[in-house]
């Protein structure tokens, strides 16, 4: 009796998914495909394809670093906020160079008449006179150029340093609040004197470097002498010089500061949020109160 042996069964050599006639044996490990050598990357276990790679990429959550306040570190070491409000201050000095209006239009002043009579102020609805301000600078008088060369010079020295450590918008939120707060402050105590520049916004700065140098244990002994020669000539300078606007500003400054270093780890972006929306409503409670009390005559 015969037998007649069957013929062995084909088997068929697997080929990379993306070059179909290159035969390999090795899979991806994630989507399990064939991948040739010019498919494979290299992964914690095996290779994986091109695709399952850059799908990986897109969907893993980069780290970003934090500060030791707690802010998200820039992207770029460029202080781009510092470096906006410096060329902003410059150009509206140059609009003041252009026109003398432009100082009379947007300068502080909390209730007060031209010279033709005209009551202006904020107290009159012109609320934009508080933020205005503080990129306006003396442009007649002896001090008119040291005015907004020495304030610039301030804000891009310690601009940088403040911008990083706190993040771009803790660190504008400072800033626009303390020069804020000094306008504020010179409509409670003397409306009818009016202000310009960005030096209740600098002495926010003044006090945000020193709170926050003491939380990180930096010297500050620098800072504090700088601060002290400033509001010596501050005080030395009544008739020209706004003591309302440093003092308003500087308190600001250092209180904001203190709670964007001093939060609690576990309300850190509770408080970082919260406090300059809540200063930010006192200040403006302020102005209401006070504008309403000027409009009644009181």
């Amino acid at each position: 009796m015969s037998t007649e042996s069957s013929p062995a069964p084909e088997t068929s050599v697997p080929t990379c998914y993306r070059h179909p006639g290159r035969e390999t044996y090795v899979r991806c490990t994630r989507c399990d495909r064939y991948i040739c050598p010019d498919c494979m990357r290299d992964a914690a276990v095996g290779h994986q394809c091109v695709e399952c790679v850059a799908e990986g990429g897109r969907s893993v959550r980069r780290a970003h670093p934090r500060t030791a306040i707690g802010a998200r570190g820039a992207a770029s070491a460029v202080p781009v906020v510092t470096y906006t409000l410096i060329g902003l201050c410059v150009l509206a000095y140059l609009a003041e160079l252009a026109s003398s209006r432009v100082v009379t239009d947007f300068m502080m002043v909390g209730q007060g008449q031209l010279v033709s009579g005209d009551v202006i102020g904020v107290a009159e609805g012109e609320w934009y006179r508080l933020i205005t301000s503080t990129f306006l600078h003396q442009r007649e008088g002896s001090l008119a150029i040291t005015h907004i060369l020495f304030n610039m010079w301030a804000l891009w020295a310690l601009g940088p340093a403040l911008e990083q450590v706190l993040g771009r918008w803790r660190y504008l939120a400072l800033y626009m609040l303390s020069g804020l707060g000094g306008n504020v402050l010179l409509m409670l105590v003397a409306p009818g004197s009016s202000a310009v520049g960005a030096s209740g916004a600098i002495f926010g700065l003044f006090g945000a470097y020193f709170v926050i140098g003491r939380r990180l244990g930096a010297p500050v002994g620098p800072i504090v002498f700088l601060l002290v020669i400033n509001l010596v000539i501050t005080f030395a300078n009544l008739d020209t010089i706004s003591w309302e606007g440093h003092i308003g500003g500087l308190a600001v400054g250092a209180v904001l500061a203190a709670a964007y270093a001093y939060a609690p780890a576990a309300q850190r972006r509770l408080v970082h949020i919260g406090a300059p929306l809540a200063m930010l409503v006192v200040l403006t409670v302020l102005v209401a109160v006070k504008a309403a009390e000027l409009g009644s005559g009181v």
